[in-house]
């Protein structure tokens, strides 16, 4: 469990943030998200909104198809309905709570066991990870960038140069006055 990889498809994208659910949290933890979710409301105060909140209704179908495609791939007839019913949370009425990084490290200090230590240690790395991935492609975006325009500029003088060949030469113009 200590490599990030492995945890990677568990974190999700949900209003801006990066986020893992409380079914994927307990499981990890190796609880019950029901025991998850009342150690938070015992200490509903160290859990601000930044930290953790539940996913609206539309959040959720979202995610669903998120869960769907991002699920590593399984083999066998019913591997689309593992996805599914390994996620277990308990129904269509029932709308996960989505854990932000902060939110994640706050709950080792809730949970306070030797496992959950060693989890939380395991998700912070991997949400370092995902950051450090996030911070590449933008600076390989921002390089690609410049490329373009560097190569644009260049191209402009070389298709400029290519147009002056091309266009037919004016006729010569006759000079005017006194030629030695």
């Amino acid at each position: 469990m200590s490599d990030p990889q492995e945890l990677a498809h568990l974190v999700f994208f949900v209003r801006g943030e990066r986020v893992m659910l409380d079914a994927d949290l307990a499981a990890l933890y190796g609880i019950e998200a029901r025991a998850l979710n009342q150690a938070v409301k015992r200490n509903r105060n160290r859990f601000p909104t930044d930290f953790m909140f539940q996913l609206s209704p539309a959040e959720l179908k979202s995610l669903w198809s998120q869960i769907v495609t991002t699920y590593p791939p399984l083999k066998g007839p019913n591997s689309s309905q593992f996805v599914m019913s390994s996620r277990k949370y308990r129904g269509r009425a029932y709308r996960p709570y989505a854990f932000t990084e902060q939110g994640v490290a706050m709950l080792s200090s809730v949970l306070r066991s030797r496992r959950a230590v060693e989890v939380n240690i395991a998700i912070m790395r991997t949400f370092v990870q995902l950051r450090k991935l996030m911070d590449s492609n933008r600076d390989l975006a921002r390089r690609i960038d410049a490329l373009e325009k560097k190569y644009d500029e260049q191209f402009a003088n070389v298709f400029a140069a290519i147009k002056q060949l091309i266009t037919e030469p004016s006729p010569p113009r006759r000079q005017i006055g006194f030629h030695p």
